[in-house]
């Protein structure tokens, strides 16, 4: 493995192409048209008012105050989804909202939403511009005691150098009944068949970028953690990558591989073997002259340490 990990590296590092997440500013805008073009936002939020009120209806345990952690919260749309079912649940509970994204954009966007929305009197928002490996160095540098009642961690764990090591982190912070909530690709999208068959050319090795929930379950199985999965049908219009020169289809295959402008600085061959299979079935089917491409998402439910 470790010798595989050094081949891996070796490569990474012999590579031409820049991961996208290096140009705050464009990966923002991909990440906006990804939205428009697919229904990720609205299977979660399907999820959210139909599945997660259950969840929530376990944690607290009486108190007269919730603590909450965002992870990745991004511009709190999706957040403030679930502490209004938080509210829902736990009518009459003030709630401590701590909220950890690195991105100072989408930080900004969050507190003007706050700004403006009626009703989150009952909250207190702690913002927290930091990813989560610096939110860990910070909570153990103050020698936080404080325990979550709720901890959700959505998109983001392809964004950390060990996936196991965080979620084992944010799991320790959770009180008695308490839950940690991930959401990632499922294994079965396209995603995890374009990852699969070009990881090496596409995943940086810095971080987890090509994690499925299929991998987060190998990891909780061989640890023997118990779990409750769902799986979330969406899908994502990709129709525009297959016109040469579309600024739209442009950044949406950045999106798709991660890749800071992919079209221009993959090889002739790498953007082909892409191209071919982001139409293949085992990733998209195409209807009415468009390509739609699998984006599956999985959720996974984990229980405190005991």
């Amino acid at each position: 493995m470790a010798a595989f990990c050094c081949i891996m590296n070796l490569f990474a590092m012999a590579s031409p192409l820049t991961s996208l997440v290096n140009d705050d500013s464009r990966y923002q805008k991909s990440f906006q048209l990804f939205l428009e073009r697919s229904s990720e936002h609205q299977c979660m939020r399907d999820f959210i008012h139909n599945m997660l009120p259950d969840i929530l209806a376990s944690i607290g345990n009486g108190k007269s105050h919730i603590n909450v952690i965002g992870v990745g919260s991004r511009a709190g749309g999706i957040d403030l989804e679930m502490l209004s079912e938080l509210r829902l649940k736990h009518p009459g509970v003030t709630v401590d909202n701590e909220v950890v994204e690195p991105s100072s954009i989408q930080l900004q966007n969050y507190k003007v939403v706050v700004s403006q929305k009626p009703g989150l009197d009952h909250i207190k928002f702690t913002w927290n511009q930091m990813t989560a490996t610096e939110f860990e160095e910070h909570w153990k540098g103050k020698k936080m005691t404080k325990k979550a009642d709720f901890i959700h961690m959505i998109q983001m764990l392809y964004y950390v150098k060990d996936p196991g090591a965080t979620m084992s982190f944010f799991r320790s912070l959770l009180d008695k009944n308490g839950k940690l909530l991930i959401i990632l690709v499922s294994g079965e999208s396209g995603w995890g068949k374009l990852w699969r068959t070009y990881s090496d050319e596409l995943c940086n090795q810095e971080i987890s970028q090509c994690v499925t929930t299929g991998d987060i379950k190998s990891l909780l199985d061989s640890g023997g953690v118990s779990y409750q999965s769902y799986e979330l049908p969406s899908q994502m219009d990709i129709t525009e990558c297959f016109t040469e020169g579309d600024e739209k289809g442009e950044l949406l295959l950045d999106f798709l591989t991660e890749v800071l402008h992919f079209s221009k600085t993959a090889s002739s061959e790498l953007k082909a073997g892409v191209l071919e299979l982001l139409r293949h079935p085992d990733c998209s089917v195409e209807s009415n002259g468009k390509v739609i491409f699998n984006n599956n998402l999985g959720v996974i439910v984990i229980d405190p340490l005991t």
